[in-house]
């Protein structure tokens, strides 16, 4: 089953009073850093679906921008965008950009869910429906574009009629790495006013287990070679730790993904490793 990602950056964003996409989430954009969020989680397309002469914020290299066919007319028009730009048989995840607190293991979680016998996988939480905390099948498109020429504006409507299976707060919980990592489920806090921005600033980043090799262990300082050091990117986590990233060390992302990519998002549960690239550490 191919996975893909579609994140939605065109919303007016009338409560915050400035686009949510460009705010910043310790020293990263939203949109950026939820962006990159879905490329791990995926390790897929992502199709990022901005308004039409919308000023975009910097975005991975990877991600494929393309625009609603017409303005304001909700979030089923971003999704139908979005699902234009991908192949036919792909599962793909859809996020809003007000999410900077998204944990990847609950992306791949949904993905995961939509099985042979469902159209749709959409998260529940306190009775409300998150269908930009869903997946969908591109199969879906026509269904999608028949409501849009409808009127009609919110993804909801499409639930009734497709084989829609919900994921509730104790579904969600019952993954043992959402459960380990995201067990509040912040994955699915929309940040959409001020004070909300404010609330979840205050929110401490997560720490990152950090273990370096070779000549990084810094005996020399007595570092200790694994200690935990809280960063929301790979770079932060780099400069607190003192090392520099560069031609000779790079970083080894839970044991899988080589990177010297300072904008890498950095989650709970991660473990780095920083080694030399040109001998193993």
């Amino acid at each position: 089953m191919e996975s893909a990602a579609i994140l939605l950056i065109g919303g007016r964003s009338t409560r915050m009073g400035k686009s949510k996409a460009e705010l910043s989430w310790h020293g990263q954009t939203f949109a950026d850093r939820v962006a990159r969020i879905l490329i791990r989680a995926t390790r897929g397309n992502l199709i990022v679906v901005s308004a039409p002469g919308q000023q975009l914020p910097p975005l991975p290299p990877e991600a494929t921008i393309t625009n609603d066919a017409h303005t304001d007319r909700g979030p089923l028009e971003g999704i139908a965008a979005g699902l234009r730009m991908l192949p036919q048989d792909t599962v793909t995840y859809v996020s809003s950009t007000d999410v900077p607190l998204l944990h990847p293991d609950l992306v791949e979680h949904v993905i995961n869910s939509l099985e042979d016998q469902f159209d749709v996988v959409v998260c529940k939480t306190e009775g409300r429906l998150h269908p930009l905390a869903a997946a969908y099948r591109t199969s879906l498109l026509n269904e999608i574009e028949d409501l849009i020429l409808k009127g009609e504006r919110r993804p909801i409507t499409l639930f009734d009629q497709v084989r829609t299976r919900v994921l509730d707060q104790e579904a969600l919980l019952r993954n043992k790495k959402i459960s380990a990592h995201d067990n509040d489920l912040l994955s699915l806090l929309n940040i959409n006013s001020p004070d909300e921005y404010s609330r979840a600033h205050s929110l401490e980043v997560p720490p990152i287990r950090v273990k370096r090799l070779g000549l990084l262990k810094d005996v020399s300082q007595c570092r200790s070679p694994l200690e935990q050091i809280p960063a929301a990117t790979l770079g932060s986590l780099a400069l607190s730790a003192g090392i520099e990233l560069g031609d000779h060390v790079v970083a080894a992302l839970n044991g899988e993904q080589i990177t010297r990519d300072a904008s890498l998002p950095l989650v709970a549960g991660d473990h780095v490793t920083f080694l030399t690239a040109d001998g193993g550490g």
